[in-house]
């Protein structure tokens, strides 16, 4: 379920690759809540200037609440900049549950009272601000669909993939084997299948001190590991 000011905006995406097929086949189902629906007046307002000024519009507790309280018995997350910022783990979490409802903030931000009484958790993309959660609900939807069982052709490409057991992906390369100059690990080629799982720990865990060593504490272990 995703409560939202724009419906349209899903429409090709939710269409398209595994998600488009996930929902064809039955695996996944998406309803889109217009929020107007619980707007106020002949105009659907469901904004207002903040309390004590400011700039910017606000989206109303009430139309929300209109939109949320049918809805309590699934999972309600509100998307915002505010929010915990999201990872596979949470991906994991959500994908095990039998309903989710996504909340799509707009404008300058949503009334707190939604955070604190009509939402279960709120959740931000990262440390950026876009114009509202409709982007972030699509990543979601995405990163969801995929961890459900039968959607990715091969599940062992889940278990492999980055930021399982705390670290990226190690480098992927596919034919040819040689493209200007540029060539393929030869270990990759020797058929040997114990040197090749060894460089490819060894690979995990010097890409991710390279790139995200924030993704490695103090305790972590100084060998690749798939426990």
């Amino acid at each position: 379920m995703v409560v939202t000011l724009f419906p349209e905006f899903f429409g090709s995406p939710l269409d398209t690759s595994l998600v488009g097929k996930a929902r064809a086949d039955g695996q996944l189902t998406v309803e889109l809540v217009d929020l107007r629906r619980w707007g106020k007046g002949v105009h659907r307002q469901v904004d207002d200037a903040p309390f004590g000024g400011g700039p910017g519009m606000v989206l109303m507790v009430e139309p929300l609440a209109g939109a949320l309280d049918p809805l309590a018995d699934t999972h309600r997350v509100l998307l915002g900049a505010a929010g915990d910022r999201l990872t596979q783990a949470t991906l994991d979490r959500w994908s095990r549950l039998p309903e989710l409802t996504l909340v799509c903030g707009r404008y300058e931000g949503v009334d707190e009272r939604v955070a604190t009484h009509l939402v279960d958790e709120e959740v931000s993309l990262g440390d950026y601000v876009l114009l509202g959660g409709e982007v972030g609900a699509l990543a979601i939807i995405e990163g969801v669909t995929r961890l459900l069982p039968g959607v990715v052709g091969n599940p062992g490409s889940i278990a492999s993939e980055s930021f399982r057991h705390g670290l990226v992906e190690e480098a992927q390369y596919t034919r040819p084997a040689e493209f200007r100059g540029w060539t393929v690990p030869d270990v990759l080629t020797s058929g040997d299948h114990g040197r090749i799982e060894a460089w490819r720990g060894e690979q995990r865990l010097a890409r991710t001190r390279q790139r995200r060593p924030d993704l490695l504490d103090p305790d972590f272990p100084s060998s690749p590991s798939d426990g």
